[in-house]
């Protein structure tokens, strides 16, 4: 989660939402990287989550990443959580909970949908600690109170 927690300062130099994700494959080693780019790019799908997976995907050379785990600062949006599903990762692991927009059991639950064929196990924000569940939260408060003026 530190290396996703890296990713999202990354996106506040370019005026993003600070959400950094991070692929680990079955050992552990990061093999996708990514942040919010979308206002870097203009692209309505540069979400950090969707970025790592393709990250992902290319280093594996196939979009299948079984075994992988997705971690990422903010619970995942609908888009982000169908891409989470249908790259069959196995686990995802969010540092704060979205309220307005989660997909993977604030709002919405579409990562843990039994209609769905391939459901990942979900370690939510109150499971990843404290410390890192504050960090996320902190570095998104943070920067809508600094948007807010």
């Amino acid at each position: 989660m530190r290396a996703a927690l890296a990713e999202a300062e990354l996106a506040l130099a370019t005026g993003d939402v600070p959400v950094g994700a991070v692929v680990l494959d079955p050992g552990g080693e990061v093999i996708g990287r990514g942040h919010n780019e979308r206002e870097a790019t203009g692209d309505p799908t540069g979400h950090a989550e969707i970025l790592a997976l393709r990250a992902a995907a290319r280093h594996r050379g196939e979009w299948r990443l079984s075994g992988c785990t997705l971690a990422v600062t903010l619970e995942p949006c609908v888009m982000c959580a169908g891409a989470t599903v249908l790259s069959r990762v196995d686990r995802l692991v969010y540092g704060a909970r979205d309220p307005k927009a989660g997909a993977a059991g604030s709002l919405w639950d579409l990562v843990r949908d039994p209609r769905l064929n391939h459901r990942p196990e979900v370690i939510p924000s109150d499971l990843v600690g404290e410390d890192v569940a504050a960090a996320c939260s902190d570095l998104l408060t943070r920067f809508f109170a600094r948007r807010r003026g």
